[in-house]
């Protein structure tokens, strides 16, 4: 398969997850989605994984984050009760990091290279990478969800990503670390309302079709109906992936893995869009 991004994704990260001894049966499905989509992606043997967390928040510029290894531990600052400190050791791309960030610029989008050693990732990154690449065989660059971007910047975005992917001989996954519906509430066990769970059933119909670009069209009105998690930024980014993808001459298969899933009013799927 040729260069480019080979996959698009959405990854759910709830926290209560990150911790599998500790995840409640109601959440067992999404750990088995991202088990199986893991599996999916691993078997197109990528070079790297480009995911864009929404618990990474920028306020103005994008950042891609630049170091040539990843080692830490993760803090969900919000949730420390659910994840008070696990470690992660993982290649990242230094190279491909600048590129991508020059990438970004000549396209409007302003981005700079986050390659400080003091930084940690966020659970958003954590929670998916550690059940879809639990071994750590593939490098990451990870991004943030941008406060000052909108749905059609983060779908340039994540054009951006495969166009320089391909002039990088790069195979890209990417990822969006994100939930569907997002009205939180107190209480994991809560669903989302019928209303925002018949949105994310259509919208994940959408991706099993293949149907990108009726996706791409739809996406302003499903995000703001369903109150998509950081307004639909991180899933915008994974949609103008695979719009690229197609664009790109690829034909598209969609699928879903595991349940969708409820998390304190939110609604979570592993689901995404493959190079057929």
């Amino acid at each position: 398969m040729a260069a480019g991004v080979i996959a698009s994704v959405v990854a759910p990260h709830t926290p209560r997850i990150g911790i599998e001894k500790n995840a409640p049966d109601f959440q067992r499905g999404l750990i088995e989605g991202l088990r199986a989509m893991g599996e999916e992606i691993r078997g197109l043997k990528p070079d790297l994984i480009v995911l864009l967390s929404a618990h990474w928040v920028s306020t103005f510029n994008w950042y891609v984050t630049g170091q040539a290894h990843h080692k830490g531990i993760c803090i969900a600052d919000e949730a420390p009760d659910l994840i008070p400190g696990v470690g992660y050791d993982r290649k990242g791309d230094a190279s491909f990091a600048r590129a991508l960030s020059d990438s970004f610029n000549q396209n409007k989008v302003p981005c700079g290279v986050m390659d400080s050693p003091h930084f940690n990732w966020d659970y958003g990154i954590y929670v998916p990478l550690h059940y879809l690449d639990p071994e750590a065989t593939i490098p990451l660059v990870a991004m943030p969800s941008v406060i000052c971007s909108d749905g059609e910047e983060c779908r340039r975005a994540g054009g951006v990503v495969h166009k320089t992917a391909r002039e990088a001989g790069k195979r890209v996954v990417f990822v969006a670390s994100c939930a569907l519906a997002h009205r939180v509430m107190r209480g994991p066990e809560l669903w989302p309302s019928k209303e925002h769970q018949a949105l994310d059933h259509r919208f994940m119909d959408l991706v099993t079709q293949g149907n990108i670009e009726s996706l791409a069209q739809w996406m302003p009105q499903y995000c703001r109906e369903a109150v998509a998690e950081m307004d639909g930024r991180p899933v915008n980014g994974m949609v103008g992936a695979a719009q690229a993808m197609a664009q790109a001459g690829l034909r598209l298969s969609g699928k879903t893995f595991g349940a969708y899933a409820q998390s304190s009013g939110s609604g979570n799927a592993s689901v995404g869009f493959f190079a057929a």
